[in-house]
Order: C-alpha cells, then structure tokens, then sequence
C-alpha cells in the first residue's frame, strides 16, 4: 500500500526503481511459501541471506526501504539516514483526512472452500478477533482516568484523545464496511502496478456475509 499511496501523492512509478526484498535487523528466512508476481517491467531481487537491510541502507547500499518495522539505525538517530516526512505524523493524519483511509496492517484470510463451507466458523474467527479488540480499547478507555499509568507511556490519555476525536471511538476498526476506502484503493493499487491482470471488486474477495461488517 506505501507503493500505491506515493503514487497517489507524489507520482511514484514503482518501475523506475530496482527493487531487494529482506528483512532488517534480524534473521529473516525467504518468503517463497507464497507467490510473488510481479510485472515484467519492475526489478525484484531477493537479498542475499543474512542481508540486513536496514544496514544496507545506513551504508548506502540501498536508497530507501519500505518497511513497517522501524530499523535500528533510523531508532538509534545514525546521521546516514532519515525519514522521507520527518514530521510523519501530521502527515498521515493529513492523508486520513483528506481521504478517509487508514491504511489497513493486515488481513485474516481464509480458504474459499473454508469461507463456503463453514461460515459459522469465519464468522466466528472475526467475532472473536472483534472482542479482543473490544477488550483492549475498553481497557484503555477506562484507562484514561488514572491517565494510563499502567501502560507506562507518558501523555497516553492525550493520544487517545487526539485519535479519537481525528478517528472515531472506533479507532482502529475492523471489517469490510469501515475498511472499504482502504480496500478499494489495495485493490486499484494492485492492477495499476501490475500484480493483478484486471481491478478486482470488494465484493469479490470477501465472502457475501462478510460484506455488512
């Protein structure tokens, strides 16, 4: 999604750039357990094993790395790298407003025969990650009374009041119909840059009885 959002933002062309798949800061196995399709026109190597990327990138190795995981040099301030938006937080606030997507983090799935077969047990999956999340934003809700002190963090109870009122009480929801300016735009990302053959709709990778949620 980072891809498709530079895109959107800044006229990012995901073919004018060679592109190294690894992990950072911590042994990371291949992942050839699923495939991995990608264009003809785009660059994608696999880093060698043992490669760190984040060090490939504080050596100048690499120009830039997309990851959701922060390296240890960008954490430990090395004047070799730095963040694309340093002031990244209002900038993403920026984009939620202007767009209403929260950039989705994951997505359970399921096998089609699974979803057909048993939708009491999809359901069920989802119903129980629902109530953990539940139980988690109830119990820093609560929380903001005694201003968090549990969790450690300072000014918690003013972050959750920023996210709040900026995301709803809901601030981190889960399912297809709070999701879907999100889904949408994954889904428009994959066939502009090549990883799907047509534009899939919601409707067609999410189970009809899923579709309400």
């Amino acid at each position: 999604m980072p891809k498709g959002i530079l895109s959107d933002e800044v006229g990012f062309r995901p073919e004018r750039n060679g592109w190294i798949v690894g992990g950072i800061d911590f042994p990371m196995k291949p992942i050839d357990f699923i495939p991995q399709p990608h264009p003809s026109n785009v660059e994608v190597t696999i880093a060698a094993k043992g490669a760190d990327l984040g060090q490939m990138l504080e050596a100048g190795g690499i120009d830039a790395l997309i990851s959701a995981d922060v390296p240890k040099c960008v954490l430990q301030k090395s004047p070799q790298v730095g963040r694309l938006f340093e002031d990244y937080e209002t900038v993403e606030r920026d984009y939620y407003r202007r767009t209403g997507i929260f950039p989705i983090m994951h997505t359970v799935v399921v096998t089609r025969d699974l979803a057909t077969q048993e939708p009491d047990i999809v359901k069920a999956v989802y119903k129980g990650f629902c109530e953990a999340k539940a139980a988690m934003t109830e119990q820093l809700v609560k929380g903001m009374t005694f201003n968090n002190m549990a969790v450690m963090i300072p000014w918690l109870t003013k972050l959750i009041e920023q996210d709040r009122f900026l995301l709803g009480d809901d601030w981190w929801p889960y399912g297809v119909t709070a999701n879907r300016a999100a889904i949408d735009a994954v889904l428009r990302y994959h066939h502009e840059q090549g990883l799907t053959k047509r534009r899939f709709t919601v409707e067609e990778v999410f189970v009809p009885y899923l579709l309400d949620t």
